[in-house]
Formats: C-alpha cells, structure tokens, sequence
C-alpha cells in the first residue's frame, strides 16, 4: 500500500505526465520512421541524430529555465550567431582558438547580465527586453567582421582540435559534443532540482509577489535564469561554428523557436512554474527526429515546418487549457 502511495505522488508531481507524454511521442516517432526508411536505426544514423539534438538541447534548457519564472527569451538566436561570429573572426586573425571560444562565451554572457537587469530590475515585458537584444546581439554579429561571413577557421592544429571538440570528434562510439550536451545538462539539472536557486526559480514563475514576500531575490533569480539561457546559447554558437568551420552571420535564425519548442514539447509551462528538465531531452529529440525523420521520408521543407509549428502550438495549447483546468478544479 505505501508502495503504491508513493508511485501515486510520484505521478502526481507537476510535470511528470507530461515528461512520460513527451517520450512516449518519441518512441513512437522512432518506431514510424524507422518503418518508414529501416536505415533510420542503422548505428551511424542514430549517432548523428544524437549530434543533431544538441542544438537543441542546449537551447532548450537555457529558455526552460527562463520559461519556468514565466519569462522568454528572443535573443537566442542572436546569440548563438554572435557567438559564432565572434569565435571565428578571432581564430581567422590568429587567436587561439580556445581563447576565442571564452571571448564569445564571456560576450555571450554580457547578453545574459542586460536580459537579467532589463526584465529583473526596470521590469521591462520580457518581450520587449529581449527583442531588443536580439535585435543588437544580431547586429554585434554583422558588424564583428565587416558585415561580412569569415573565412574558413582551417582544419589543421588547434583549429582542427576545436573543431574535433565541438563537433566531428567521438569518444566510446558517439560525438563528443554529445557527452559535453549531457554534462551541461546534468549540471543545470542538479541546479534546478537539487538547490536553492532551483526552488527560487519555481517559486518567482510561480507566484513572483509571494516569492518576493517569502525573501527570494526575485532580480537574483531572474538574471541567473538568463545567464543560464545566455551560456547555453553562447555554447551552441561554438557548436554551430565548428560544424560550418566558418562563421555565417546567419547562424542560430529562428532557434529563439527551436528553444521554446524543445521546452515546451518537453513539458515547460509557458506560464511559468513548472516543468521538468527531464522533459527537455525529449522535446530536442522529437524535434530532432521530426527534422530527421521527415527528410528521410522525403517531405517537403515548407511542409516539414507547417507540421512541427502545428505541434508547438498544440503544445503551448494543451498547456493553456491543462492549467486552466486545474485552477477550476481548485476553486470548485
């Protein structure tokens, strides 16, 4: 009976359906597109799709961790192209490499301190404040060299070591870029579920007034979450970079929604305090596979986006009506 008990408050925990919900969808993703195309579980596929999920891993859970205050951040896809660009303009006048990766991850982070101090501090919409630095952060990354994409980074020494790291190396048969996604993830998953801060987090998405009541340091709280949106997003700018071996001031377009569909797929409320980091991993991978798998079967690009849109916002709907639910059901 306590057995039982225990698996029943397990469940009823904010989040898990929707985190088992989410990779369930990706087993059955996997099952169709293997169906579909039997290469889809060769080795070497599964590996690259591994590789594939990271951007969006990472960027997933730098927005979940800003979703979950009940805040969003647009400046992600500027940032990984500013962090891209910066990176390869320096390695292309003969900054070492690793060197130059701390300099786009430390510009990076700048992002993160303004995001934090314009919604945390002036109270600017989250919209609003972030729009704004996508806007500059895009800009930062045109005008880093000369509006111009960079030349290639080269693929001998150190450039070829960076490149090895970030994208095309392997350690025990998978990319290692694969094992450096999984140890961010761990870390900031420990942080969220495991700390202080994580219960801050939950507690301003939650109810930011009685938070600040309770003694959270509501301007605390909000500019690390962005810190932590800003790292992942600086960090999947190197990735972007070492895949190309260029910077293109183009990089990281739209992934401000690949972000927000990785959380959300993956069970972050939009509407702040709850969620699960668990759940992220899922989200990426469907929308990995989806990317993937609907290659494989040949789809159209424009049809390929129409699908995952539609799912994002059913997600994002599902959400809505889920917390608007439980709320009558609480006041009955």
């Amino acid at each position: 009976m306590e057995n039982n008990s225990k698996n029943k408050n397990f469940f009823a925990k904010p989040g898990v359906a929707s985190v088992i919900t989410a990779y369930v969808g990706v087993v059955i993703l996997m099952i169709i597109f293997g169906l579909i195309n039997p290469n889809f579980f060769k080795w070497s596929s599964l590996t690259t799709l591994m590789r594939s999920v990271v951007p969006f891993l990472l960027v997933g859970i730098g927005q979940a961790y800003v979703c979950i205050t009940g805040n969003i951040d647009l400046s992600i896809g500027s940032v990984v192209g500013m962090s891209a660009m910066i990176s390869a303009t320096l390695m292309t006048k003969g900054v070492y490499p690793f060197i130059a990766a701390i300099t786009a991850m430390i510009a990076s982070l700048v992002v993160g301190v303004v995001n934090g101090i314009l919604v945390g501090k002036f109270k600017l919409p989250p919209f609003i404040a972030t729009l704004g630095t996508m806007t500059i952060a895009r800009g930062v990354a045109q005008w880093v060299n000369g509006n111009y994409n960079t030349d290639n980074i080269g693929s001998e020494g150190p450039a070829q070591a960076f490149k090895n790291l970030f994208y095309y190396g392997k350690f025990l048969g998978i990319y290692t870029v694969v094992w450096i996604a999984l140890l961010v993830w761990f870390v900031f998953f420990y942080i969220l579920t495991y700390t202080r801060s994580g219960r801050h987090i939950y507690a301003v998405g939650s109810n930011v007034d009685a938070a600040r009541l309770s003694g959270v340091d509501v301007f605390k709280t909000i500019s690390k979450v962005y810190l932590v949106s800003a790292f992942c997003s600086g960090l999947t700018g190197l990735i972007t970079m070492a895949q190309s071996g260029m910077g293109d001031m183009s990089a990281g377009m739209s992934y401000e929604m690949y972000a927000v569909a990785a959380a959300v797929i993956g069970g972050i409320s939009t509407l702040g305090g709850s969620g699960l980091l668990p759940g992220v991993i899922a989200g990426a991978s469907v929308w990995a596979i989806l990317q993937s798998g609907l290659t494989f079967a040949g789809v159209p690009v424009a049809l390929r986006n129409i699908i995952i849109g539609i799912i994002v916002v059913a997600c994002v709907l599902f959400d809505v009506l889920r917390r608007s639910s439980s709320k009558v059901k609480k006041m009955s």
